[in-house]
């Protein structure tokens, strides 16, 4: 069996090489020499040939041997004599003169040998000859490879690597031989398809012409490594149950079945493992490859997640994702500006309750770097970020998303399966990704912007009409006033004026629901307010249609225009009263916050959920009751903004909602300056 793998793998080897001397004769690639190399593959062919024809044994296949490393010798060489790299020092090329010299003593040993025969002692200095000629071959290859790297090598390098492969093959032969005094017919077998594939490696850099350093898919390295696993695994397996069979006796079968499955399962546990996937992904990228990611594939991923069709998710979540999945991170949480300050964003892989920015918590814009990615670890900057992203256990790494000099987001990555410090690579690649993400967000928001500009053109000329229906009724109720002034003691005009008016009235309100909100004009300066009467005016407005509670401490006052605070609650107070049950109360709730004051509209009704709060809440136009116009929140809070305060939303879906009007307490520096409305 093995003399046939001896005969059909050298012989395929020999065909493969003597091709590759015709090719190379024909069409060398640039920077190779082409009479050397030929010389080399001929050689290297006739060789091969004489091992699958006489055996190694053979003197003329141990000539063919010597001749073939001389030629490779004599084409590492003139790679140096072409030009191709610098000429190496004069302490290479002496060793190059002294290999030549070993291989040339091993073939006079040889030679001796076989025509008058030598004493074992003399055989074995021979095999030690040779054994120290393809060493030093190998490191003449490492010098050479390490002269080419800087260039590309052009074609050369492929050969050069390849060259290496063969001598690393004929030590281990050698030093099988040595050690077991006889020459392994099995490891000559493997030999002869080991140099097929060495030749195609030749032909790989011959047919590249210098087009640049030859790259390897990423994807074929895992499954090319998956499968030497694959093959690693099955060899283990028969070589244990070869074991156990010898030493099992009637047990046998029942300790390889149970090896079998036991192995099998512990593969399957480890494969199963995603700190596994990640350590093994992070360890390749380490030390096979030149770059820790593959960008062409990153960025084809990065594109498509965030070119996802619409109603797979809501593109803050996939711009989160996108960026998490670049560094296998397995949550992430964006931020978004508000302001002058960031507020907490969409999340991805993230449950609400452990999002990490805390409920009333602020991020001041100024104190983020556009430029800079703050690793939370070790990285600097970390302090300028807030306490509750700095104490989420997940936190890792924060990115910024710049768009023309101005911040458009931050995201916070969870820290990944395998921790690891970050490297230049990783923050050109996350700087990089940042500012694309920008770029999205941007251009989403400039949609919004222009889809809220045709809503509100829509809402002009919809007014248009409804201003149109006012002037007639206005006309009709004109006309009732004018002939009452002389029909009034007509009971019959009396009736009629009464049909009239409560027709015009039902017209009106038609027109105020299909309004659905209104807005008054004003430009009051801020007062000092006491805001415990105001509220309990609003209270007693809605108590006879729903009951409506005030509590609170005190009597705290605020610098606040009346008339937009009471149109701002009313907007909330009613927004509560249509959301709760007839018999559920709604709670209008004055708390002193130090420097600040706080008005909670409390209901127990519906609720909304995170998305709705943050997507469509404060929207014009965007409402969740049925004929309702979605304007009455986006007033209630552009309102608070024009009075220096914010509003603060927290809902639970089924268990109610709390909005909280946050405005500046009146100190008695202020009530002098603002003055004090009762």
């Amino acid at each position: 069996m093995a003399g046939t793998l001896i005969l059909w793998g050298h012989a395929l080897a020999a065909l493969l090489f003597g091709a590759l001397a015709l090719w190379a004769w024909r069409d060398a690639a640039p920077g190779v020499p082409r009479v050397p190399l030929v010389a080399a593959l001929t050689l290297t062919a006739l060789w091969a040939l004489a091992v699958a024809g006489i055996g190694d044994g053979d003197l003329v296949t141990q000539i063919a041997g010597g001749a073939r490393n001389l030629a490779w010798l004599g084409f590492m060489v003139s790679l140096y004599r072409r030009g191709a790299i610098e000429r190496p020092p004069a302490a290479i090329g002496t060793v190059y003169g002294v290999v030549s010299i070993v291989i040339v003593i091993g073939l006079i040993l040889d030679t001796i040998g076989a025509t008058s025969g030598l004493p074992r002692p003399v055989l074995d200095v021979a095999l030690q000859l040779k054994m120290l000629a393809a060493i030093a071959a190998l490191l003449l290859v490492q010098s050479l490879d390490a002269s080419l790297a800087p260039r590309g090598g052009n074609g050369a390098r492929p050969i050069v690597l390849a060259l290496g492969a063969m001598w690393l093959v004929d030590i281990n032969l050698l030093c099988v031989a040595w050690l077991t005094e006889g020459w392994p017919l099995q490891l000559t077998a493997v030999r002869g398809f080991a140099m097929a594939l060495i030749a195609a490696a030749i032909a790989a850099g011959l047919q590249r012409r210098g087009e640049g350093p030859m790259q390897i898919s990423r994807t074929v390295i895992y499954q090319a490594l998956t499968l030497i696993a694959v093959a690693l695994y099955i060899a283990l397996l028969a070589a244990a149950n070869s074991a156990l069979a010898a030493i099992g006796g009637p047990n046998a079968r029942l300790l390889q079945t149970a090896f079998v499955f036991g192995s099998t399962a512990a593969i399957l546990t480890l494969i199963s493992s995603s700190w596994l996937r990640a350590w093994i992904k992070v360890k390749l990228a380490k030390h096979f490859f030149r770059h820790r990611y593959d960008y062409r594939a990153e960025w084809m991923r990065f594109t498509e997640t965030l070119g996802e069709p619409e109603g797979s998710a809501p593109l803050d979540e996939r711009i989160v994702k996108a960026l998490a999945d670049l560094t296998d991170s397995p949550a992430g949480v964006l931020l978004v500006p508000q302001g002058a300050t960031l507020t907490l964003g969409a999340g991805w892989n993230v449950a609400r309750a452990d999002l990490p920015l805390a409920y009333g918590e602020s991020w001041q814009v100024d104190r983020i770097d556009p430029a800079m990615v703050i690793e939370l670890d070790t990285g600097e900057g970390a302090d300028a970020v807030p306490p509750s992203v700095r104490g989420w256990d997940q936190a890792w790494v924060v990115v910024p998303l710049p768009h023309h000099n101005k911040l458009a987001g931050a995201i916070v990555l969870a820290r990944p399966p395998v921790p690891r410090a970050l490297d230049w690579e990783d923050f050109d690649l996350l700087k990089a990704a940042g500012r694309q993400l920008a770029s999205y967000i941007a251009e989403e928001r400039a949609q919004e912007a222009l889809a809220q500009a045709e809503r509100f053109d829509e809402f002009n000329r919809r007014f248009a009409f409804i201003m149109h229906d006012i002037k007639n009724l206005v006309s009709q109720l004109t006309l009732v006033a004018r002939n009452a002034e002389r029909h009034a003691d007509n009971p019959d005009f009396r009736t009629d004026m009464v049909a009239t008016l409560q027709d015009s009235a039902g017209r009106m309100n038609d027109l105020l629901a299909r309004l659905s909100q209104h807005h008054r004009a004003h430009t009051d300066p801020p007062v000092a307010l006491p805001i415990l009467p105001l509220v309990r005016r609003i209270a007693r407005a809605r108590e006879p249609i729903h009951p409506v509670e005030v509590s609170g401490k005190g009597d705290p006052i605020a610098v606040a225009d009346p008339v937009r605070l009471e149109t701002l609650l009313g907007h909330l107070v009613q927004n509560a009263i249509e959301a709760s049950p007839p018999d559920a109360r709604v709670t209008l709730a004055i708390t002193a916050l130090g420097d600040e004051v706080a008005i909670d509209v409390i209901d127990r009704g519906c609720g909304m959920s995170p998305a709705f709060i943050r997507e469509k809440l404060f929207r014009p136009f965007v409402s969740s009751k049925a004929g309702g116009f979605g304007i009455g929140a986006f007033e209630a809070r552009k309102l608070a903004e024009e009075m220096g305060g914010r509003i603060e939303v927290s809902s639970t879906e089924g268990r109610g909602t709390r909005f909280r009007v946050t405005l500046l307490a009146a100190t008695p520096a202020a009530q002098t300056e603002f003055g004090h409305a009762a």
